[in-house]
């Protein structure tokens, strides 16, 4: 917005494709979304019954059938009519009809297949309670320490010999204890950039979800650099944590820079984030403006200081995804697994990935 205030400064106001012009250049950042600034361009300055005689001359004069708008459109014609009044309800309502619903399609199993790309504004925040509810159990593992239990495999030797004192050296009991199992640390590193923002959106209410589940889940957001957001996605108010992750996050929708934000938490965050065997989820489409420079040493060693290593794409969705890109073929061979990540079914099935039991490194196909 800033942007496009100091471009309508250069320019002359009088001139309408002057006006539109720096706004487009300045607000669009996908070429996906040029449809859809013309769109509200047009209808922020048309008139209002213009719509009205353009559908009428075209049905009379029977022009071709536009093109269909891209699934973005249905949030931009919910946003511009948002603040219009609702018309009056009739006097008497008609009863009520009952319709079969048998062999139909719930609207919660449609909303758990729909891609998040594709959904309206009050479909984004019924996803966004399903989120809120996800419960994300890891598989726990065995750590280092143990705790006392008199029902323990494993004899304590230093603890009998220290209760034995109080009954003069004799021994009347062994003690016992048993290793400490827990869930392994989470960490997750989210691409922000303009062809990731509308999932990253989505993505990070399910990282303040998990923070607020579980101990030891570390959050790092990347486009141009490496923000850390752990703190901020902990306050417990979602609203609160989000605004913060805003302050916190200069560069969104921005460029990509995966190799260089992977080299510098290498350098910076893996000694302190990824012991005890972490899990890493890593989300990304792979597309980077720098090519594949560095990517592929960067992602082997970040591969190496962690227990799985889990690549997120949204570009899985399509059936006929091929790792045709310079970065997603340098990252490929050294991830754990590729899974889409684009819609509340896919969230779930990570989830329920990450709770069993996986005995070493597993790798999966693309």
């Amino acid at each position: 917005m800033l942007a496009g205030a100091a471009a309508l400064v250069e320019i002359d106001l009088g001139t309408r494709g002057e006006v539109h012009a720096a706004l487009r250049a300045t607000m669009v950042h996908r070429h996906e979304h040029f449809f859809i600034f013309d769109q509200a361009f047009g209808m922020f300055w048309r008139d209002p019954e213009a719509a009205r005689h353009a559908s009428a001359m075209a049905m009379m004069e029977g022009m071709q059938e536009q093109q269909k708008p891209p699934p973005a459109a249905r949030r931009l014609a919910e946003a511009m009519q948002g603040d219009r009044p609702k018309p009056p309800k009739p006097a008497e309502e008609p009863p009520e009809e009952r319709v079969d619903m048998t062999f139909t399609v719930s609207e919660r199993e449609r909303l758990q297949n729909m891609d998040f790309e594709a959904m309206s504004a009050a479909e984004l925040a019924a996803a966004k309670r399903e989120i809120s509810r996800l419960v994300l159990p890891l598989d726990a593992r065995p750590t280092r320490r143990f705790r006392a239990d008199p029902g323990g495999p494993f004899t304590d030797l230093r603890a009998t010999v220290r209760n034995s004192l109080r009954t003069g050296g004799e021994i009347l009991d062994i003690s016992r204890r048993r290793r400490v199992v827990r869930p392994p640390p989470l960490v997750a590193l989210c691409d922000i950039s303009g062809s990731m923002a509308r999932y990253a959106q989505i993505l990070i209410h399910f990282l303040h979800a998990v923070a607020n589940d579980r101990d030891r889940v570390h959050s790092f957001l990347f486009g141009t650099r490496l923000t850390n957001i752990t703190r901020p996605l902990r306050h417990r108010d979602a609203e609160v944590a989000f605004e913060a992750v805003a302050k916190a996050v200069p560069d969104w929708s921005g460029g990509t820079r995966i190799g260089d934000s992977l080299d510098l938490f290498n350098r910076l965050w893996s000694r302190r984030v990824l012991g005890q065997g972490a899990v890493v989820l890593l989300i990304t489409d792979g597309l980077d403006r720098e090519g594949a420079r560095g990517l592929s040493e960067a992602t082997e060693r970040l591969q190496k200081s962690c227990r799985r290593l889990i690549w997120l794409n949204p570009l899985l969705r399509y059936a006929a995804f091929q790792p045709k890109s310079q970065g997603i073929r340098a990252m490929l061979p050294y991830v754990d697994e590729f899974r889409p990540v684009h819609n509340l079914a896919s969230l779930r099935e990570l989830v329920s990935a990450l709770s069993g039991p996986q005995a070493g490194r597993m790798r999966s196909a693309a």
